[in-house]
């Protein structure tokens, strides 16, 4: 078993939004809006149950009715983002820069480890695509703790300045089988576009 030593502040930030209840409409959507996000449920899909896991928390969870895909959404909106920091050589990090860490630390996590090819978007092609500050993103083969039914994932992280944090689990058997699945799907959950840019 690899070594699941984790800074306090990625638990912090990866939490956070539990202190702030939803009432009247679920969480999922609530988050959605909240993140200034548009989202489609993609045709084709069947809606699954989040399972509990140790290492990334979400709130929806798709599978597509042939079963070679299954897709996991977990939000996190800047103005909930509450940093569990203990560091008494340094200043607690700013929530609107962490992602690119926070991605590293995901990555590594939700891997059994080795080979994990990432791709950062240039910022224009992040704006473009998802209508977001910053995006990336990594495959690898999938801790078993975190999905049981599907050995490979690939992680999509965007994220939009002074709005929030977004991650996108693909995970799947094979990855030629549900590569068309996964094209179609990239943008079905993106920031809402910023017309004046």
């Amino acid at each position: 078993m690899k070594n699941r030593t984790r800074a306090k502040w990625v638990i912090g930030l990866l939490l956070a939004w539990l202190i702030s209840p939803v009432y009247g409409e679920d969480l999922f959507t609530a988050l959605v809006k909240e993140s200034g996000m548009q989202w489609r449920f993609p045709a084709g899909f069947v809606e699954v149950t989040p399972v509990d896991n140790p290492y990334l928390t979400y709130e929806k969870g798709i599978k597509s009715a042939d079963g070679k895909l299954e897709i996991r959404y977990a939000l996190r909106p800047i103005n909930r983002v509450i940093i569990d920091y203990d560091d008494p050589h340094g200043a607690t990090p700013d929530p609107n820069h962490i992602f690119s860490r926070l991605f590293q630390s995901l990555t590594g996590n939700l891997s059994i480890g080795g080979n994990t090819p990432t791709r950062e978007y240039m910022p224009e092609d992040a704006q473009k695509v998802f209508g977001a500050d910053w995006a990336a993103m990594s495959i690898f083969d999938v801790d078993p703790e975190y999905s049981k039914n599907y050995p490979a994932a690939m992680l999509l992280a965007m994220h939009k300045n002074r709005t929030a944090d977004a991650f996108i689990i693909f995970l799947f058997k094979d990855y030629e089988e549900a590569r068309t699945h996964i094209k179609n799907h990239l943008t079905h959950l993106i920031f809402q576009m910023d017309k004046t840019k």
